[in-house]
């Protein structure tokens, strides 16, 4: 499997693939773009692919579904607009290029002349809070990292930060989280200290081991609200030093220091009271109107069953857990396919730290 969960092969050929997948926000979301604390898991059900080839021109390759520009007519046209936004993967692997080849310009990093296309694909469904935009720099940096063979010249702790900066160049509001789950895989608890963030660039991520996390599951809409709305608000309100926003950031970031805890201990009935307690400070910060009924119908659905639930990021998908076992997953599939929702099992990608060794000393080698 490649550092970023694609299973080509550890050779470099001509044409390079990666995918990188999914994450869920276990704890602490959205403290991370606030100093914070979270753990989160990458989570193999959904993924997005790029795929680089070496080409005479540049191309980047449009998708034939996500970057639709032929259309039946101006309903047809509206009718996408409305249910899709007006925002496809083109622009995420533009500005993976470019932040990508600036950030190689200001460190001195060589970058030879060939040229390439870029295509990509994903599974991954919209505005449901899974990081479906991360997912597909991230895999489009690595095919960058490897066309290139400098993988072993950019840090894997600055590459989050130059993925979350590409999604910055397209007022994308985020925070670092998603990222580090999506280049490291696996279960981990990231520190997003200031001192630290502003001295080196990046926070301190410790990889947990995956059996340590209870059965999840999780929950998602066909048409979910925005995600990419709901940090606005909260987020000047932090920074124009409002006590009630910055003191529940706190609570939130201290969730994932507990959860820790209660994870190395297996301890799930914590776990599912830091779960609910999340979700319980989110909604007192945010509000109904900006978290929206649907995603608060989702939680609710869950939390009928006795179940605990939170947003995976910032709205549009939730995670459940079921302290009691296969019968409160029975009882949660039943109020789910009621309401309209799906349910599927979650299943966690590995540590990819391993891999990423790998490859690291396979482009050194390439290089000697």
């Amino acid at each position: 499997m490649e550092p970023n969960g694609s299973s080509s092969s550890l050779s470099l050929p001509a044409t390079i693939e990666h995918k990188a997948y999914a994450r869920i926000g276990l704890l602490g979301n959205p403290s991370d773009g606030y100093y914070g604390r979270t753990v989160s898991v990458s989570i193999q059900n959904f993924w997005a692919s790029v795929r680089l080839q070496p080409s005479s021109d540049l191309l980047i390759v449009p998708h034939p579904t996500h970057d639709l520009v032929k259309f039946t007519s101006v309903n047809h046209l509206v009718k996408r607009l409305e249910n899709e936004g007006y925002y496809g993967g083109v622009r995420l692997l533009m500005a993976t290029c470019k932040v990508f080849t600036n950030y190689c310009k200001e460190q001195g990093i060589h970058l030879h002349n060939d040229n390439f296309s870029l295509s990509y694909d994903t599974n991954i469904p919209r505005q449901t809070g899974l990081s479906g935009s991360s997912a597909i720099v991230c895999a489009a940096f690595s095919c960058l990292l490897d066309f290139y063979k400098v993988r072993d010249k950019i840090a894997v702790e600055i590459r989050p930060q130059l993925i979350l900066n590409a999604e910055k160049e397209l007022g994308i509001v985020a925070g670092l989280q998603d990222r580090v789950a999506q280049v490291y895989g696996g279960l981990l608890y990231m520190d997003f200290n200031k001192e630290k963030m502003d001295k080196h660039g990046h926070g301190d991520y410790t990889p947990l081991d995956t059996s340590l996390l209870p059965p999840l599951h999780l929950i998602y809409a066909e048409n979910p609200s925005d995600s990419g709305k709901v940090h606005s608000a909260v987020r000047q309100r932090w920074l124009d030093g409002d006590k009630f926003i910055i003191s529940s950031m706190e609570e939130v970031a201290n969730l994932a220091f507990e959860g820790k805890t209660a994870l190395l201990e297996k301890d799930y009935a914590k776990l599912a009271t830091l779960m609910n307690q999340n979700f319980d400070l989110r909604r007192r910060m945010f509000g109904d109107a900006a978290l929206g009924s649907l995603n608060i119908e989702m939680v609710e659905v869950a939390r009928r069953v006795g179940a605990a639930a939170k947003f995976t990021g910032s709205g549009g998908a939730v995670v459940a857990l079921c302290p009691d076992g296969p019968s409160q997953v029975e009882a949660l599939t039943d109020g789910c396919k009621k309401a309209g929702f799906t349910l599927v099992p979650v299943k966690v990608v590995p540590s990819l730290l391993l891999e990423i060794d790998i490859r690291t000393q396979i482009s050194k080698n390439a290089l000697a």
